[in-house]
């Protein structure tokens, strides 16, 4: 061992343990040894900051951008709401069907675009189910990390293996190769996480904003629970062409309309209600029922109307399309003494008072005709924008709060059709090879600027530097292991240990090195070091070199043992609060269930004497 190597590798033991103390935080650690390594002599400072320009680093900012327009037009929110229907309460199933939908999507795009589009929604499920992150964010990366078993082209190791076979004057892997592979190890993926989400962070996710006050504590102070309606106006009702003020639906029926949801040709449109709203059918009606003598059902068949479902407490699983606010009524008021009514208060705010508190209780009954005091306490609902006009454009109320849910109201939920044909276009361009991957990404960002879903402040501030620091921080390794012959080393120490010991003996070294090695180096730069070393291997024992391949490849996607084992991993450290020892905990055990069946099933379906 020179003294060059043994250099590079105590720097890199720092690393490791500067990890797992986790301090100073890791991309700090990453700038500190992107300094230290051209100290070696090994490599030079433009070694140290190639990862700077590596078209990898590109493309994962690229994705960033991708995922905030996919998060500001509400496809990631709907992504998070399609698992909790499919799922449920049920942690399991949430775990299940979320590896599942990362794992197939992951499969034709990158995995760490996918973990970085997917992690808004599983936050957003977290909060919503009260699970805690850390018990999701694991399973993400696990599922998107074996998403690149499914295809060929679904990471980067893949390919680099794919081409060293051709240039060895080999075939080559075929497209869907890899998915007799992929798929078990994604089953007991899937197993394993529901055994080992027990070893993950336990506490409850933090709230986005935790000093303001949620829409269920709401409904609890203002007693709304059990008042609210949504119903679908049928194509035979008698309410069809009338308008609301013909209709009077508050003094004969009890009601106050709150929004109207009517279906446009991409996605429903939140309409405000006036009195000269003509009702069509198919509209939905969010209704608050101040009266409660009719019951709904008598409603309902009388006037030919569907009651929907509701999966939330007064409209809370609608909190995209109707907010609320708390508003008081201050001594220079023009409203004090004045009726709701009176004051037009709807017309005038474009929002409906749906609870009044007069000191510590809460006025029941019809709130309309009662006269406002000062102190008053009200509380609005209706579409967010005109909730957030309140503090700007009106003095006769003093906004006090608006709740937490009001950091995930989607900003731009019309321009979500422009926003996917951006990302499909990017997924078929990446699915093609018609260009460069990074290339296919920046024309999706071009695309979403084009259609406005996000501009350019936007796009820098959802770029996670961080995470890229840490990757970039820790590429320079690569290189200098590379220099020096550390890997060289270790694959001839390899050949001479096990030559005589059998192929698969030498296929399970051959999973552990590799594996080995990408606890401190990039899966794509592992796979580079390796794939030669495992087409030497079965040239020299006289086997199919496409067994050797194959764990190589399989190995280098195994990366699921140390926070910058994969950028994958480095992206869920932040949102699941993980440390370094909790990919050690999860991580290690499975990465030896991984190895164990690529041992077994490689040799069945690549023989190693075709």
């Amino acid at each position: 061992m020179t003294s060059e190597l043994l250099m590079i590798l105590s720097l890199l033991l720092v690393t490791v343990v500067l990890f797992a103390v986790g301090r100073p935080r890791m991309d700090a650690v990453a700038l500190i040894m992107m300094t230290l390594l051209p100290f070696t002599g090994v490599i030079s400072m433009n070694d140290a900051l190639a990862g700077l320009s590596d078209p990898n680093i590109v493309l994962i900012a690229a994705l960033f951008v991708v995922g905030e327009g996919l998060v500001r037009t509400g496809v990631a929110q709907r992504l998070g709401d399609l698992l909790v229907r499919r799922a449920g309460k049920s942690e399991a199933r949430l775990i299940f069907f979320l590896m599942v939908i990362v794992a197939g999507v992951g499969s034709v795009m990158s995995s760490t675009g996918v973990v970085a589009i997917f992690i808004p929604a599983v936050l957003r499920v977290a909060r919503n189910t009260g699970i805690p992150a850390g018990r999701l964010m694991m399973p993400l990366s696990m599922a998107a990390l074996i998403s690149g078993k499914m295809t060929l082209i679904a990471t980067a190791p893949n390919l680099v293996v794919h081409s060293q076979l051709v240039r060895a004057g080999h075939e080559g892997f075929s497209f869907f190769a890899f998915t007799p592979f992929g798929l078990p190890i994604l089953l007991l993926a899937s197993g394993y996480m529901l055994f080992a989400r027990r070893w993950l962070a336990a506490a409850a996710p933090e709230s986005a904003s935790p000093s303001r006050p949620s829409l269920s504590g709401w409904i609890e102070r203002y007693g709304l629970a059990d008042r609210e309606l949504r119903l679908r106006v049928g194509a035979d009702s008698p309410w069809v062409g009338q308008r609301l003020e013909a209709l009077n639906l508050r003094a004969d029926c009890g009601l106050h309309v709150l929004a109207i949801e009517r279906q446009r040709r991409f996605s429903p449109e939140l309409l405000e209600p006036t009195s000269h709203t003509q009702l069509m059918a198919g509209d939905v009606l969010f209704a608050d029922r101040i009266r409660m003598e009719m019951p709904p059902e008598v409603l309902c068949e009388k006037s030919q109307l569907e009651i929907l479902p509701l999966t939330g407490a007064y409209f809370t699983d609608q909190a995209q399309a109707i907010g609320m606010a708390e508003l008081m009524i201050p001594a220079d008021s023009g409203l004090i003494g004045e009726t709701l009514i009176a004051a037009r208060f709807r017309s005038r705010f474009d929002l409906s008072v749906i609870g009044l508190r007069r000191g510590t209780e809460p006025l029941q009954g019809d709130l309309t005709d009662k006269p406002l005091h000062l102190g008053d306490t009200l509380l609005v609902a209706g579409p967010w924008r005109a909730i957030h006009r309140l503090q700007s454009e009106f003095h006769d109320t003093v906004l006090l709060n608006v709740p937490a849910e009001v950091a995930e109201v989607i900003a731009l939920p019309r321009k979500a059709p422009f926003a996917l044909a951006a990302v499909a276009l990017m997924v078929v361009l990446m699915v093609s090879g018609v260009v460069p991957n990074v290339q296919a990404a920046f024309l999706a960002c071009l695309l979403l600027g084009l259609f406005k879903c996000v501009d350019l402040t936007i796009a820098y501030q959802s770029i996670q530097w961080k995470t890229l620091i840490l990757i970039v921080g820790m590429l320079p390794f690569s290189t200098a292991l590379e220099n020096t012959g550390g890997v060289t080393l270790a694959a001839d120490a390899l050949l001479q240990t096990l030559g005589d010991a059998g192929p698969t003996a030498m296929l399970t070294a051959l999973f552990a090195l590799t594996a080995i090695f990408g606890l401190f180096v990039s899966n794509t730069a592992t796979a580079v070091l390796m794939a030669p070393v495992a087409l030497a291997v079965a040239a020299e024992m006289g086997v199919s070199p496409y067994p050797f391949a194959m764990c190589v490849a399989l190995a280098a996607s195994a990366a699921f043992m140390t926070p910058v084992s994969s950028p994958v991993n480095a992206l869920v450290v932040g949102p699941g609060n993980y440390n370094f020892f909790d990919f050690l905990r999860i991580g290690v055990p499975f990465t030896v269930v991984t190895g164990a069946f690529c041992v077994l099933a490689i040799p069945l379906l690549l023989p190693f004497f075709p």
